[in-house]
């Protein structure tokens, strides 16, 4: 029993589920917007006070390590009064930190939540602008209400979730689920699946230089590729992340996310759209991961129509932002070794009306893989899409310890839609994952291609991938449909027909048989009472 009621405390999900419920039944709990404000600023408070209180254990440890004593006068005012650390850890006002929250009476828990809140904005020009000041107060939750929540959100510790995992993107994506039933991709209320990100991390392998998301979300990308540079033992101090966010409050969200993470960032002074105010124009990056909206309208004006980023391709079409994306991303390709990984709904592939750019996008060499991902991976869609990779340089060479051999006018081909065994439990609506092993093979697949040795003319098994020649895709009429180059096989063909026809033929007639055996039976039986049958 003791055991069961540990799992029942460590479950993030019933904690939430609980918040939820208060924030729903409580006076002034405001929108979805606002209770998911309240929700994520709390954890965020709970994540970056637990930090500290973490990080001042560990310098008393360090204290005692050298003989130091922690509880004497003169060693607290030197190092505790005002305290720093080197792994990235805030030092926050008395009135800031988690245990100052926790132990505060409930008639005064609004007010101080906001005290907390102004003294880190003031104390620390890193942590200005993620969230808005006044949130507590503005809604002024009952007492009890406002209680019963810091209580729930105590539970939540990286202790006790893991420090390696985004929890903070994980709380927004469990609101995103419960409260967002109207959301929608346009409004930037998507969340991507880690397995998602893990994928395109593993793909193009951002373990330096500089690493850039265009419509960055909640910081995800960024949290997952720091965690795959820590398991290749790198340094994510070698990684300097820039992000542009349209979304007020999603941009608020990825600066704590970030700076919880200890993740060295620039997401520009302010959220605002990548399309009409470019808080990066000019500068080039490394490695680009992004999952823009899908099939966004709205996104032109008519300031846009002779912009650089499409000057040497033409204007994407105003109907739909896919295009003005990828001409966007390669604009901040750095231009002799950037590579981009991002997402867009099929439709990219193959519409009509971007034809000519994509014809010149593929002339250019500036396709190098396009791989189709099974459907149901997002909780907020059940559509499939493509993750495109982008890159400046299929000339060969050196990368990342791997021989790269010249891909000069080839793309690989990926379909990885019969991936779909792998079913999420407990959803709201069916959802599937990508697992590690499939991760790790998705990547094997395409660096491989990329590796010296592959013989690009002979590269695929059918119905998963294949590298195809600027030739064939000139006589496709430039489509980057998968289906028209991968091989599928017809199952129905490895049937043996005249052995199937005749093994039918043979049923039948065994048939007819019986039923003729029964038919003189019963005619017999009739003629044995003095009936006939006509």
């Amino acid at each position: 029993m003791a055991k069961k009621k540990a799992e029942e405390k460590l479950n993030l999900d019933a904690v939430l589920f609980k918040c939820r419920d208060i924030l729903r039944q409580a006076r002034n709990s405001g929108s979805f917007f606002e209770k998911r404000d309240m929700m994520l600023t709390l954890v965020f408070l709970r994540f970056i006070g637990e930090k500290f209180e973490d990080g001042i254990e560990n310098l008393r440890q360090e204290l005692i390590n050298q003989g130091l004593d922690p509880d004497d006068g003169e060693i607290k005012a030197a190092f505790f009064d005002d305290p720093t650390f080197t792994d990235g850890t805030y030092n926050l006002p008395v009135e800031a930190r988690w245990s100052t929250i926790i132990n505060t009476p409930a008639p005064a828990l609004n007010v101080a939540l906001d005290t907390a809140l102004h003294s880190i904005a003031v104390s620390d020009k890193r942590l200005k602008g993620c969230f808005v000041e006044g949130t507590f107060t503005t809604r002024n939750l009952a007492p009890n209400d406002i209680k019963k929540i810091v209580d729930e959100v105590n539970k939540i510790s990286h202790k006790a979730f893991g420090e390696e995992k985004d929890l903070i993107g994980r709380v927004y994506e469990y609101f995103l689920k419960e409260f967002a039933v109207n959301a929608t991709k346009e409004e930037g209320e998507y969340y991507t699946p880690h397995d998602v990100v893990q994928l395109i991390a593993a793909m193009i392998e951002p373990y330096d230089g500089t690493l850039y998301d265009p419509c960055c979300g909640s910081g995800g990308m960024f949290i997952q590729s720091a965690e795959l540079v820590r398991e290749k033992k790198g340094d994510i101090s070698r990684i300097n992340v820039y992000g542009q966010e349209k979304e007020p409050a999603t941009y608020r969200l990825a600066k704590m996310n970030l700076a919880l993470r200890g993740i060295s960032h620039n997401l520009g002074e302010e959220s605002d759209s990548s399309f009409t105010h470019d808080l990066h124009k000019g500068l080039y990056f490394s490695y680009i991961m992004a999952n823009p909206p899908f099939n966004l309208k709205g996104w032109y004006n008519d300031n846009l129509a002779n912009d650089s980023r499409w000057v040497d391709y033409e204007t994407p079409p105003e109907s739909n932002a896919n295009y003005a994306w990828i001409l966007h991303i390669l604009s901040h390709l750095k231009p002799l070794n950037g590579v981009a990984g991002f997402l867009l709904a099929n439709g990219a592939l193959g519409d009509s009306d971007t034809l000519d750019i994509r014809t010149k996008l593929i002339q250019n060499d500036k396709v190098e893989a396009i791989i189709i991902l099974p459907r149901e991976l997002f909780i907020t869609t059940d559509i499939s899409v493509t993750l495109w990779i982008l890159n400046q340089n299929k000339k060969g060479g050196s990368y990342h310890g791997r021989n790269l051999r010249n891909r000069e006018h080839e793309i690989l081909f990926m379909d990885l839609r019969t991936w779909v065994e792998n079913p999420v439990k407990n959803e709201n609506k069916k959802k599937i994952r990508l697992t590690s092993e499939q991760i790790q093979r998705a990547a094997d697949i395409y660096h491989t291609w990329q590796s010296e040795g592959t013989d690009g003319t002979k590269y695929e098994v059918p119905e998963l991938y294949r590298s195809v020649g600027m030739d064939e895709i000139r006589k496709q009429g430039w489509t980057l449909v998968p289906s028209k180059y991968i091989e599928f096989i017809d199952h129905d063909l490895e049937i043996d027909y005249p052995k199937e026809m005749e093994r039918i033929r043979e049923e039948m007639r065994a048939v007819l048989a019986a039923e003729k055996q029964s038919q003189k039976m019963l005619e017999e039986a009739f003629r044995g009472i003095g009936y006939g049958i006509d």
